[in-house]
């Protein structure tokens, strides 16, 4: 099993077979658009600007588990970052990443690696380095800026 075996919700409501994105090296986040963290929309957009055309894709998750700090439609969500931040990598439409609705991704995500991996995510902004075969290779905290991850996007690419 690989990330690729996944299916997800775009913020139209359509489905999105992550096997679209085979062959390239991703960096899976769960966001929000009203968080402390939300700045760091900056740092993965400059990933993206300096990786997109190696093969890199950053898939945007937003998520109001904590603290409803994600509030609005999905294309509100979208539109916010694209306006405040110009993101232009994939958002997605919003999902739950811990307890009894959460994404299948996500379950997947956390538990690719068993151990500490296997924990509850605690916040927004954690992030998962996936390689060009579908393999979690890495997980970040919150706290973890985008451009200390470059090297490893490096290594991957």
């Amino acid at each position: 099993m690989s990330v690729y075996d996944f299916e997800v919700k775009q913020t139209d409501g359509t489905e999105k077979e992550l096997s679209d994105y085979q062959g390239d090296v991703l960096l899976i986040v769960n966001t929000a658009t009203g968080c402390g963290f939300t700045p760091q929309y900056e740092g993965l957009q400059n990933l993206y600007d300096d990786y997109k055309e190696r093969g890199f894709e950053i898939l945007d998750f937003p998520c109001n588990q904590f603290g409803n700090q994600a509030p609005g439609s999905n294309v509100e969500v979208a539109e916010f970052c694209q306006l405040k931040y110009h993101t232009t990598f994939q958002t997605f439409g919003k999902i739950d990443v811990n307890g009894e609705n959460e994404a299948p991704l996500y379950a997947y995500l956390k538990s690719a690696q068993g151990g500490l991996l296997n924990k509850a995510i605690k916040w927004n902004f954690t992030k998962f380095l996936v390689d060009r075969q579908g393999n979690v290779v890495k997980r970040y905290g919150s706290q973890t800026k985008p451009e200390s991850i470059a090297a490893d996007i490096e290594a991957l690419l």
